[in-house]
């Protein structure tokens, strides 16, 4: 339980669901550092659970001023960083998802800015504060695999975001930086109750796990897990790649 003993690491969007999940997989092998996000009150419960072992800094992934302000604020209480897990993405408040003949400009840029930009920048701001030899992670989707109606905005971010992990590799080869991608499956966080009315909730969560090769939704530890291995020395030989954390959704899916 100590693969990250004393590793500093920075999670985006480690106030709540997924991200947490991966948070709280790192202290239990023993990491410290930062998990971020945009409403301080999540940001404040997750690090109380978390302890003494993470800060939390109250931050905005599309703002580049707010990503320099995270690794500064880090790298002066931890040091240089060991491991960058670039999870903050998904939904996007006030911004509905649809078919190329519903989406207005302002819609595919506020996606977009989420869950492609932001990640890339995230790294670059990330790096002048790593140790060489450090791990990236990149959260991916099974979208960027799977095409689902009035998502190809979110899937072709995701996909980006995949190819991602390759070019950057070759980018910090001099350094022995790695980047590799995590792309969850159906995973049961509170984002359920952003995306369809309550009185669904469990019905859908049904669906997802009818569907599911393994006949559950995923947990945030599932993803944690993975998420560990690969900021790990366990995972020293693989680089520029994606793991599928989905249950076998992608490659054995049981969708009719």
């Amino acid at each position: 339980m100590n693969r990250l003993k004393n590793k500093v690491t920075v999670i985006t969007g480690g106030n709540s669901g997924i991200g947490y999940g991966i948070a709280e997989s790192f202290k239990n092998e023993g990491a410290v550092g930062t998990v971020t996000g945009r409403n301080l009150d999540t940001l404040n419960q997750a690090t109380q659970l978390l302890g003494g072992n993470f800060l939390g800094i109250k931050g905005d992934v599309t703002s580049i001023a707010d990503l320099a302000n995270i690794f500064r604020k880090t790298n002066e209480k931890y040091g240089k960083i060991d491991a960058l897990v670039v999870n903050a993405g998904g939904a996007v408040d006030g911004h509905a998802m649809g078919t190329i003949d519903t989406v207005t400009e302002e819609n595919y840029d506020a996606w977009m800015n989420l869950n492609l930009k932001s990640v890339y920048f995230t790294v670059q701001k990330a790096l002048p504060y790593m140790n060489d030899g450090a791990s990236i992670i990149l959260i991916g989707s099974t979208a960027a695999h799977l095409a689902s109606p009035g998502m190809a905005i979110y899937g072709a971010a995701k996909a980006a975001v995949i190819y991602l992990a390759k070019g950057l590799s070759l980018d910090l080869l001099s350094r022995k930086i790695r980047v590799n991608v995590v792309s969850p499956g159906s995973i049961d966080t509170p984002v359920f109750g952003k995306l369809v009315p309550a009185e669904e909730i469990e019905q859908v969560k049904k669906y997802w796990a009818d569907i599911t090769p393994v006949g559950r939704q995923g947990s945030p530890a599932d993803i944690g897990s993975a998420v560990v291995f690969l900021a790990s020395e366990d995972s020293a030989f693989i680089v520029g790649t994606e793991i599928l954390s989905d249950g076998g959704f992608t490659s054995m899916s049981l969708m009719k």
